[in-house]
């Protein structure tokens, strides 16, 4: 195997793990804000990827927060999809806004129009805006059921704990941080909506890892099998002939 080819066939690899890599880390539902701070309002986006290979995304049903409820939800329409949500009684009523809040949206649906949906490898954003935002909570989560055209179901409802690696179907979670520019007790600034939606958490860092290691061992490989090869095909050390050794 020529120096090339060698080359090629690492390269090959590489670019067949980072598809895979890239795969895992992204196809799943995601939260995230440009805005979203303890107290206030914000805009809160849901991600969707189509991650079925044969079937159309047809539904989303997004459970909102119940221990720390928001007051007010409005839904941002969608073309090509029907928006409905849920209100539930609270256990305990909530101030807010000046008056006294005794039920509140748990739950939001979209359902795509009849032969609509997201086909495989379509993605499409679903987004709500609520608040007042709960103050001294970190972060939330938003346990999501995502449906299928052929009866399937994905069940983005496992919590994600911080220090851990990403569970396989993890809920979608916005971190709330202080207003963008806003000083924090170490003197570092923030920006609203960003921690906990990364895709560079600890299944990212696991992906690169691994890839590091493959394409070092595909290399060293390589490097070995190319010197042993070159050490055969090396030509003996000429031989003094007759007449040279004769003085």
């Amino acid at each position: 195997m020529s120096l090339r080819r060698a080359a090629l066939a690492v390269l090959a690899v590489v670019v067949a793990v980072l598809a895979l890599g890239a795969g895992t880390a992204s196809a799943h539902v995601r939260a995230s804000s440009p805005d979203a701070t303890p107290g206030g309002f914000g805009e809160i986006n849901f991600r969707t990827p189509s991650e079925s290979d044969t079937a159309r995304t047809t539904s989303l049903r997004v459970q909102l927060p119940t221990d720390t409820p928001f007051a007010f939800v409005s839904v941002k329409p969608v073309p090509g999809w029907t928006a409905t949500t849920t209100t539930t009684p609270l256990d305990t009523p909530v101030e807010a806004e000046g008056g006294t809040i005794t039920e509140a949206v748990t739950e939001v649906s979209w359902t795509a129009d009849p032969g609509g949906g997201l086909a495989p490898g379509e993605y499409q954003t679903f987004s709500i805006s609520a608040g007042p935002l709960p103050e001294g909570v970190d972060q939330l989560s938003f346990p999501t059921l995502q449906g299928y055209d052929d009866g399937s179901t994905s069940s983005w409802i496992e919590p994600t704990v911080e220090g851990q690696a990403e569970p396989e179907n993890p809920a979608p979670t916005l971190a709330l941080t202080a207003a963008s520019g806003e000083a924090t007790t170490d003197g570092t600034t923030t920006t609203p909506g960003t921690a906990a939606d990364s895709d560079s958490g600890p299944s990212g860092l696991a992906v690169t890892a691994l890839i590091l290691s493959i394409v070092g061992l595909l290399l060293g490989g390589t490097a070995l099998a190319l010197g042993a090869r070159n050490g055969r095909r090396a030509p003996a050390a000429a031989q003094p002939t007759r007449d040279s050794v004769n003085v």
